[in-house]
């Protein structure tokens, strides 16, 4: 992580009370805060935001915070530190299973909570080496989930930036329609090609008119799609 810019960190919690007094708390110690009160607008933000870290409560009053969890390890792998007025063994083992990274128990101190999060955000990632990948003035960036054009975010949706990294992985091969239906959106969404021009279509109009003018990404008629890492002029 850049150490040029504040971490992001999100603060899911149904309490506004204690969204405030962890805004404030972080924010004063140089983090960038922002907030969801609900499970499933925390899962939206975390599709479209990419924190650096994630601060759960378990008690939401839309989606269990165990669901959240499992929910957001496909799409995001910031470090989660659950908050939780549960201390029994069960429910912490349970929380570190779906994908949690710390567990503290409420009542928690100021100081403890900063600690924790300074410590999940320096933790080395043994994949750093091969998480970027650049074409043009593209860089993808697939431990932070963050597209850049020329130095600047891209905001991608999750399923922009699900077939950019289909595409991206499998580059040099082709991907068929079906193949990229089934993997963005399941086994039932054989045959909507529909689904696949719209979200190129977007995928192409936000990496911008330099990525496509070298022929990156090439449609292969009435088959699939290929991303070509290095195009022939």
């Amino acid at each position: 992580m850049s150490t040029g810019r504040k971490p992001d960190v999100l603060v899911v919690d149904d309490e506004p009370q204690i969204r405030r007094l962890l805004g404030d708390t972080l924010g004063e110690s140089g983090f960038t805060v922002s907030e969801a009160g609900l499970g499933r607008m925390a899962l939206g933000q975390i599709a479209l935001r990419s924190p650096d870290a994630i601060i759960l409560d378990l008690g939401l009053p839309d989606v269990p915070g165990l669901d959240v969890l499992r929910a957001l390890r496909p799409i995001c792998s910031a470090p989660v530190l659950v908050l939780s007025v549960q201390n029994g063994e069960e429910t912490k083992i349970a929380a570190l299973d779906a994908g949690a990274d710390d567990y503290v128990v409420k009542p928690y101190s100021n100081g403890e909570i900063l600690a924790r999060l300074r410590a999940l955000l320096r933790r080395p990632d043994p994949a750093a080496p091969d998480t970027r990948f650049r074409f043009g003035a593209i860089e993808v960036d697939f431990v932070l989930r963050r597209v850049l054009r020329e130095g600047r975010p891209v905001k991608l949706s999750m399923k922009e930036y699900e077939l950019l990294r289909l595409l991206v992985d499998n580059r040099d091969k082709v991907m068929t329609h079906s193949d990229l239906l089934r993997e963005l959106w399941g086994p039932n969404a054989d045959g909507h090609t529909n689904y696949l021009r719209v979200y190129m279509m977007r995928l192409r109009q936000k990496l911008g008119d330099e990525v496509n003018a070298a022929g990156h990404f090439q449609t292969e008629a009435g088959i699939g799609y290929r991303f070509v890492s290095e195009p022939v002029p």
